[in-house]
This record gives structure tokens, sequence and C-alpha cells, in this order.
């Protein structure tokens, strides 16, 4: 059990978690998260927002009983951590840019802090948060509220781009790199029962199979997503 040093409501349903301990992570990478007994049932998955030297921070929102319960967490309260979990981004080299969606902003700020300078766009619905945390790590913050943030993504400038937001943002971004040399990795969210590969409740459909989120990803090539069996389901 770990100890809760803040729990801060930043924005309409978003809060952000701070947890004492060290910890070692890679950018991209997840936590199973628990602060109740019994109830609900399954632990919550949650990516890695940020890592200091004596803490780790959860950005998150509100969408369910799990994460509602979190929402209710005050300094001082304790709370179960497991991971890290998954693969996360890669190494990459080269010209980077990080691009975020609503919540999907969560992963990439210990992202940017791991790369050379990235240029980072932020997309939100209704009001920015948090924005100020990314500008040290930024060559360049792009933020847009109640727009298309990809309209002012130029993807021939990039060597990679690293994106993480809803399925239809994710996909777009994937074709517009369609015929460039632009590589372009997705970060999956998706529910979860064991958070390890054991089951297959976090599937996602690729070119090669049925791949996990907890064990394969969250992050994959978008190159290799079947995003037509995706956005259906």
């Amino acid at each position: 059990m770990y100890t809760i040093l803040s729990n801060e409501r930043i924005s309409e349903g978003i809060y952000l978690m701070t947890v004492e301990g060290q910890f070692q992570a890679r950018m991209g990478q997840f936590y199973m998260l628990r602060a109740w007994n019994q109830t609900p049932v399954l632990s919550r998955p949650i990516s890695i927002c940020n890592m200091e030297k004596d803490c780790i921070q959860f950005l998150y929102k509100i969408a369910g009983e799990g994460t509602r319960l979190f929402a209710l967490l005050r300094a001082g309260d304790s709370i179960q951590l497991e991971g890290p979990f998954g693969n996360g981004f890669p190494d990459v080299q080269g010209r980077t840019a990080l691009v975020g969606g609503g919540i999907g902003i969560a992963p990439l700020l210990y992202t940017a802090k791991q790369l050379d300078n990235p240029d980072i766009y932020l997309g939100f619905r209704g009001q920015s948060y948090m924005t100020e945390a990314y500008e040290p790590y930024a060559n360049e913050l792009i933020v847009r509220v109640n727009g298309n943030l990809l309209n002012d993504l130029d993807m021939k400038k990039y060597d990679n781009v690293l994106v993480c937001g809803p399925l239809g943002m994710m996909k777009a971004t994937a074709l517009m790199a369609e015929g460039l040399d632009t590589k372009v990795y997705v970060s999956f969210e998706k529910r979860m029962a064991c958070g390890i590969g054991a089951c297959y409740v976090c599937s996602v459909m690729n070119k090669h199979g049925n791949r996990k989120v907890c064990a394969d990803g969250p992050v994959f090539l978008a190159e290799e997503v079947e995003w037509h069996a995706e956005l259906s389901l």
C-alpha cells in the first residue's frame, strides 16, 4: 500500500493524484490502481502521467465506479499500486511530435520529459487543463480547444508521432502518415481484467492477429492496427 500526497480536481471530472514512493517505469507504461477491498472487483489501469524522485502522478477522468471512488480519496489515504505494466513508447530518434486528445494527454507528460524537446500538441473540448506542466519540455506547445487539433499537425515535419486520445483521432493521425516515412505510435486505453496478459479482455485487432493492450501494448504501430475493427466495436 502507498500513501496519497494529494488528489486534486483540476477540471470538470478530471483529477491529478500524487502518490508517495520511489518508482521506476518507462514512458507510456501504466499501473493497476485499487482503493477498495471487494467491490468493484477489478483494479483500474491508469497511465503514468509523471514521476519525480519521491512520487508518481496519475491524471484520470471520472468514467465509472472505480474512478469515482478514486476522486473521493484525500491526502493521507492509502492506495494499492501494481506495476508498471505494458511496453510503453519506444525510444524514438529524430524529430518527434506528441499528440494528445482530452484525457489522452496523461501519458505524454512523462514521455516528453524523456525525449529531446518534442513538439507537443494538446487538444480539448470545453476547457483545457494542465498545459503549463508541458511547457518546459516542449520545443513548441500547440493547444487547441473545441477544434480539430490535427489541422495544426504537419506530419511531414516529423520522423515520429506519438499519439494518445480518442480512437477516431488516432486513426486520423495514422491516415495522415500514409505514404510518408513518419512512424506513428498510438497508445490505447481499454478496460482490463488482469493487466498481465492472462485474459483477452483488452484485445486490439492487429494485422498480425489479436494483441493485448496490457501485455503487448498499450502502444502499437498505427499502421499495424485494424482500425475498421476497432471503430466498429
